[in-house]
Formats: structure tokens, sequence, C-alpha cells
């Protein structure tokens, strides 16, 4: 196999990590020694151990003289486990193919600093971009202070979430729902509106037959408070992280509680409508997420979009069209002149049974915010 194949094969590794590993990000590890894959590994759930020590640990002494595939600069700090530079050079690794540099600054470069300095082959840039896509979400925290958000819409052909009654189970089908919960499995947090939890009353987890993951963050954007200490959301607290945001100048008597059944609250500053969804993303970030799937609604999504503040999309769609009374997938942005949209680029699309998912990314000086 080529160096491309074994690192690709890191990738797909580092893959499993996505959603159970924040604040860290998911790396992917695979050793190779005469031709022969040795040891693998990936980061674990809750971000430790790291994927070099996994598979550091599966090779045993064979490590030495191996060739190390890895999709992130080796850390070269102490945290809650010694530095993985120093593993794989205590290990006898004699080159090490790294994809990208790890942008924390108490990496950044120092990692394969030391391995250079310890007579380790280093090489960088091996499926660079590959590899910066997938742990988008861990650089944009570090760099700018703010998650990777990903907002997910399931509609009718016209853009419509729910009739003109509120009815909206299922626009998409058994298979898009599937998928939809895969998605928020390579997540860390949803976030939704209180609209959203008064009409539907969601449980927001991930839930996948066989698979064990961190549980996921629950956010609520509710200004006014409004969500009903009789959801599931709220209940179910205790076992499931459930942040509400809500403004500032919430009286400690309306918020007591919510503490009380095991809800965190983020205060956040007010803004016109809403919450100010830039310092609500940056609260998630300082908690540590990394990677956002936001669910709904309308108004929560137009915030998003108006604000920059949305950098992927997946889209559901389901082949029926339902008309101007249905309600929208976004509220008005509003948006006068075609040069002000906000405009992504299509980089998947897919049939899910009678349903597609059509997946975007922004597009760079296009896109508002970028």
């Amino acid at each position: 196999m080529t160096d491309r194949e074994h690192m690709a094969a890191a990738l797909a590794l580092a893959r499993r990590g996505l959603g159970n590993t924040w604040p860290n990000p998911a790396v992917g590890c695979v050793l190779v020694k005469d031709g022969q894959v040795i040891g693998r590994g990936w980061t674990q759930p809750g971000g430790r151990p790291h994927a070099e020590t996994q598979a550091l640990d599966r090779a045993g002494g064979s490590a030495r003289g191996a060739t190390a595939y890895v999709t992130l600069e080796p850390c070269s700090h102490w945290g809650r486990t010694p530095p993985c530079c120093d593993a794989l050079v205590r290990a006898g690794v004699t080159r090490v193919v790294v994809a990208t540099g790890d942008p924390d600054p108490r990496v950044d470069g120092r990692g394969l600093q030391r391995l250079r300095e310890a007579g380790v082959i280093v090489e960088l840039g091996l499926m660079g971009e590959e590899a910066r896509r997938q742990n988008a979400g861990f650089a944009r925290r570090i760099t700018r202070g703010l998650p990777l958000v990903t907002l997910k819409l399931a509609t009718t052909l016209d853009g419509r979430i729910a009739t003109s009654t509120g009815e909206s189970q299922w626009i998409t089908g058994p298979a898009a729902r599937r998928e939809a919960h895969a998605l928020r499995a390579r997540h860390d947090a949803i976030l939704v509106g209180s609209g959203t939890v008064l009409a539907d009353d969601p449980e927001l987890t991930a839930r996948l037959p066989g698979t064990a993951r961190v549980p996921l963050a629950r956010v609520v954007a509710d200004s006014r408070l409004r969500t009903p200490l009789s959801s599931r959301l709220v209940r179910t607290a205790r076992a499931v992280p459930t942040w509400i945001a809500t403004r500032t100048n919430q009286r400690p008597a309306a918020l007591a509680p919510y503490q009380e059944a095991g809800v965190q609250i983020l205060p956040i500053p007010r803004a016109k409508p809403g919450l100010d969804l830039a310092a609500l993303l940056g609260a998630m970030a300082q908690r540590g997420i990394t990677r956002v799937l936001a669910e709904g609604g309308a108004g929560l999504a137009a915030g998003l979009l108006r604000g920059g503040f949305v950098n992927r999309l997946a889209w559901f769609h389901a082949p029926g069209i339902m008309g101007g009374d249905g309600l929208p997938a976004v509220l008005p942005l509003p948006v006068v002149l075609l040069s002000a949209m906000p405009k992504f680029q299509r980089v998947a699309s897919r049939s899910l049974g009678e349903d597609w998912l059509t997946e975007f990314e922004e597009c760079g000086p296009c896109s508002p915010g970028s």
C-alpha cells in the first residue's frame, strides 16, 4: 500500500471520533512496518487516550523502526496524558507522516520540531486538505473562538417545514431520519430555538442502535425562558447535558427550577430579535464545543444565516410541494440585493429512500462572515 492509502485509512479511523472527542480533535493513526500494518488507533471518547497512544499500545515492541501516519500533528504538551511526540520517539518510530499541523498554540509546530530533533524523519501535508476539513471545528474553536456550525433543514421541495397548522411529522421518510441521527452523532452539540421545543417537545439525542457515544450537549436558544419544565429536555437534564441560553437579566427565581432539574444556564446578551448568537456560539466554544448542529427553527436558521455563522448546510428534501401557506424553513433575512444573499457550494448529494440529502459548504468570499 502507498503512503496515501495509509493516510486515508488514518483519516477513516479519525472519523470514528467525530462528536465524541470534544474539546479535543478527532485524530487517527496507523503504524506500518515492512509493508504491514502493526497498529491502529483513534482518539477515544472524551478525548483520551490519543490516537498515537492507542496505535503504539497495539503495536507493542514492533513499533521500533515503523512509520506512523497521523492525521494531526502529534501533541507536544503535557495535559492529562504525556506528549504523543515523546511517545513516538520512545517507541522507536523512525518516520512520521503528518497530514496537517495543529493550530493549538501549545503545539503549533513544536510537535514536529521535537520529532525532528530526536532524529525522526517528518513529512507534512499528505492529504492535508482532507484532514483540515475533518477537524475544521477544532481549528475554528482554537483560532476564532467559535464552533463549526452545520445548519440541518428537512423540507419539502419548496422549502416548507410544516403545514399552516404546524403538522411536521414526518416530512421525510425513515432512511432520511436515520441519516439525521447519524449526522447528530458526528457533532458535539445540537442547537434549537425555544419554538421548536414548544412545537415538538424533542428529545434531541443521537439514537443509533449499537453505538455508544459521548452524550450530545442539547442547547436551547430561549431569550424569554419559554422552555416548559415538563419538556423532555428538562426532565432528562440530569442524564444528558442540557443548556438553556437566555438573556442575562432573567430573575434568579425564574432560573432556579431549571437549575434544580440539572439544566445549565448560559446567560447571553439580548439582540434584536432574540439573543446575541455570536455570544451564544462563543459561550459554547468556551465550554469545549467544536461542532454544532443547528436543527431549528426558522427564526434560529435566519439568525445564523444573517450573522454569517453557518459553515455547512445539510438539506434533506422530501419529494413534495406544500405551497405558500406552509411554514418556511427560514424566516426573512431580509435580502434586498442578490449580492447580499448567503451563498454555498454543493459538495455532496445522495438519495435516501424517496428523499435526498444535499450537503453544502460556505464558499469563501461569497459568503457573509467568511
